[in-house]
């Protein structure tokens, strides 16, 4: 959950000002949360409490209006009783990491992560997208390597996890959709050789920068047990008291390692 803030905050300032380099700072003065972390927050709220996904996702968005969400979404929590749209977007990816580290089994996991999607995002390939990204941090926890995740996510999913992060990142462009962005963001985890070196790429894909690196970083976080200690403090010091206390009360329930 940590690793997907970190992602979000790393990535914002380079959604739309792309680049294509692996080296760049990764905290600055501009570096913010954004809609990713509004709703990883909110989807840790229901597991943690047990609210419906529709309520909390609705309620956190409505608390941070201006955080950066796309149209319908919008359109969506402010529309009371609203029904899902029919959604790929990689709105669904970007708040699943919760779900990814809840349940001890993976059909329970890749249960949840549907019903954290669909409340919104309940086009097959949305629901897809946020499946694909909670099974790999869940085989991550139960100690898988890259290999062995790349080829399950490939099975289960028909995603193209065998190309390489050459072959991708050179046309790699700004693509809000599921199928175009999650694929590519799970590339760089794992063709990775860090936490911060997933981020990295991912952030220097040049597409849905802040999207991709939070994708990137809760896969990453339980791929390398934990994110660095110093990046988590850079990343939890541009956090309100509010989302402190939601990831502190998710890390301890859930005996996450914390950086």
């Amino acid at each position: 959950m940590l690793g997907a803030v970190v992602g979000d905050i790393v990535g914002s300032k380079y959604e739309f000002h792309p680049i294509k380099r692996v080296k760049f700072p990764l905290f600055s003065e501009g570096s913010a949360w954004t809609d990713d972390t509004v709703l990883t927050m909110a989807v840790a709220e229901t597991l943690l409490t047990g609210r419906p996904y529709e309520e909390t996702l609705r309620e956190f968005a409505l608390e941070h209006p201006d955080a950066g969400f796309g149209g319908m979404f919008w359109r969506w929590f402010n529309t009371p009783g609203a029904k899902p749209y029919n959604s790929f977007g990689n709105g669904s990816a970007m708040r699943v990491s919760p779900v990814g580290w809840a349940f001890d089994t993976l059909e329970k996991t890749l249960a949840e992560a549907a019903c954290s999607a669909e409340v919104t995002h309940n086009h097959p390939e949305g629901i897809k997208g946020a499946q694909s990204v909670a099974a790999a941090i869940f085989l991550a926890r139960q100690g898988a390597g890259q290999t062995d995740i790349r080829n399950a996510i490939e099975t289960r999913f028909g995603y193209d996890l065998h190309r390489t992060y050459e072959q991708i990142q050179p046309p790699c462009s700004f693509d809000e959709t599921c199928q175009r962005s999650v694929p590519e963001a799970l590339i760089c985890v794992l063709t990775s050789t860090s936490f911060e070196d997933a981020v990295r790429r991912a952030v220097a894909l040049g597409g849905d920068a802040d999207t991709q690196a939070a994708i990137a970083g809760c896969v990453a976080e339980a791929l390398y047990s934990g994110v660095p200690k110093e990046i988590a403090r850079e990343a939890r010091a541009r956090l309100t008291p509010q989302f402190i206390g939601i990831l502190d009360a998710f890390q301890e329930k859930y005996d996450i390692p914390r950086g």
